[in-house]
């Protein structure tokens, strides 16, 4: 006997998944990829990304779907709807990790889908619009920077070119090991070619805002505007013991200095207030001598705030402190922004679903995204 299929409604739409079920096969899949203290290493293109792919797509053909994978690697389960020709619901994250990640970072939201999509199966539910379960190739960008890169491709931020010939450290390209390891699709990587309605993703947070407001879950309302730059410092190198301190131009110090402009800049006034953030978190001095002044600094620049204006005061308030900084010390420096990535304030309706569900474990709590891709 074949169960009667149902329609999701208000009437009939009181399922759970299954917190038990999810978890185990969490732990299950990180089976490829782990390592002996409890984390994973599963880069993209590796041969434990071959196998938990090989393992999606037969888990995901078990709920009724069709596998859809694009040019870029992007993997989309489709399960049908009543309304076929809609573009699907997509619910997803990634299942590549960090050299040194964790279970949760990017593999929970692939798994949440998973998990979701079984209850629907096995309760004879068809949904209005196709479901979608995707898993994005090289959103982590550990292996083949940048990150985001599948998805990246398939907004129409980078082309497939661009996306294909990305290097390792040991020059093997992106498609190489998509084409070695099987997932070099036909299908084009585009939103246009391969469309999606919405896309819904669980992510865990990777910062301490909820474990702060001791809250399990929140609505995220958007992402931060991110930019990333280069910073460089041009000083004289010179012998510290024959070199008044007065008679030197010492990048190092300078730099030092524009280390701490940048705390500053961020943590006063109403920037502190909305949230800003800045970090220089990579630093190179040259020359590499116990007894010399340094004459060049490279460092890194992260800023970050949920307004993209807040970004552009950020910038500009650091750029004057720098200027004065090096002017005092006879130094001269560069900034060259190289990524940009605007604020990302995501669709009321699709906020609205979530709150809609969060208010299942009483939470209201609503936060902005910090982290670049997991938005």
């Amino acid at each position: 006997m074949i169960a009667p299929v149902q329609t999701l409604s208000p009437t009939n739409a009181p399922l759970k998944t299954n917190a038990q079920r999810l978890n185990e096969t969490l732990q299950y899949s990180c089976q490829w990829g782990a390592t002996s203290d409890g984390g994973m290493n599963r880069l993209s293109g590796n041969d434990d990304d071959k196998k938990v792919r090989d393992w999606f797509a037969d888990e995901t053909a078990k709920c009724g779907c069709t596998l859809t994978v694009d040019t870029m690697g992007n993997m989309f389960a489709v399960r049908p709807g009543q309304n076929n020709d809609m573009a699907p619901i997509a619910l997803g994250s990634h299942l590549d990790t960090q050299p040194t990640g964790g279970k949760y970072d990017g593999i929970l939201g692939v798994l949440s889908a998973m998990e979701v999509l079984r209850v629907i199966h096995e309760n004879n539910v068809t949904t209005y619009a196709p479901l979608a379960i995707v898993n994005w190739t090289n959103e982590e960008g550990a292996r083949f920077p940048p990150a985001m890169l599948g998805s990246g491709v398939w907004a129409g931020e980078f082309t497939t070119d661009y996306g294909h010939n990305r290097t390792s450290l040991d020059g093997t390209t992106m498609k190489q090991e998509l084409e070695r390891i099987g997932y070099l699709g036909t299908t084009p990587c585009s939103f246009e070619a391969n469309p999606l309605s919405a896309h819904f993703e669980v992510h865990i947070e990777q910062g301490p805002i909820l474990d702060a407001a001791e809250k399990p879950v929140g609505i995220v309302k958007g992402a931060q505007s991110i930019r990333w730059y280069r910073l460089k410092v041009d000083g004289r190198e010179a012998h510290t013991g024959s070199t008044p301190m007065d008679r030197r131009n010492d990048a190092l110090l300078a730099a030092a200095k524009m280390i701490v402009q940048v705390n500053k800049v961020v943590t006063t006034g109403p920037l502190f207030t909305r949230g800003a953030r800045g970090t220089i978190a990579v630093i190179e001095s040259g020359p590499q001598s116990i007894n010399t002044i340094a004459g060049e600094v490279k460092m890194s620049l992260d800023i970050r705030s949920p307004f993209d204006d807040d970004v552009e005061e950020i910038e500009r308030l650091c750029a004057q402190g720098f200027e004065a900084i090096n002017r005092e010390h006879g130094t001269l420096f560069q900034m060259d922004c190289f990524w940009k990535s605007p604020a990302t304030n995501f669709h009321p309706q699709m906020v609205d679903c979530v709150r809609e569900s969060a208010r299942d474990v009483d939470c209201t709590h609503e936060i902005i995204s910090g982290a670049g891709h997991d938005r």
